[in-house]
């Protein structure tokens, strides 16, 4: 298969000065703010097997005039978040998987 399109791909720095890639999968803007889902990338076929699909989500928030992406915190606010993300991965793979359009 032959994708004329790649992953985007995003590189975020620890605490502790430590490099991670990830692709994005989905971005939310709402009145709560802005949030991506993220998929950890993998060298290594195993570990991405291992890791069963897990992606997180970022908050995006402004530290000293620069964006940046944090977790959230929020409990309720995450379960919400996962919740609108999940949904945009069904009607993603329904419409992947062919359905025909009406």
């Amino acid at each position: 298969m032959n994708d004329d399109f790649g992953a985007d791909l995003l590189t975020l720095v620890d605490d502790e000065g430590q490099e991670h890639e990830f692709e994005i999968l989905d971005v939310i803007e709402n009145d709560e703010g802005c949030f991506y889902a993220l998929l950890p990338t993998f060298e290594d076929p195993q570990q991405e097997v291992e890791s069963e699909g897990t992606y997180y989500i970022f908050e995006v928030i402004e530290e000293d005039g620069e964006q940046q992406l944090a977790e959230v915190e929020d409990e309720e606010l995450l379960d919400r978040l996962a919740a609108v993300f999940e949904q945009h991965f069904e009607e993603l793979f329904d419409a992947e998987d062919g359905e025909p359009e009406e």
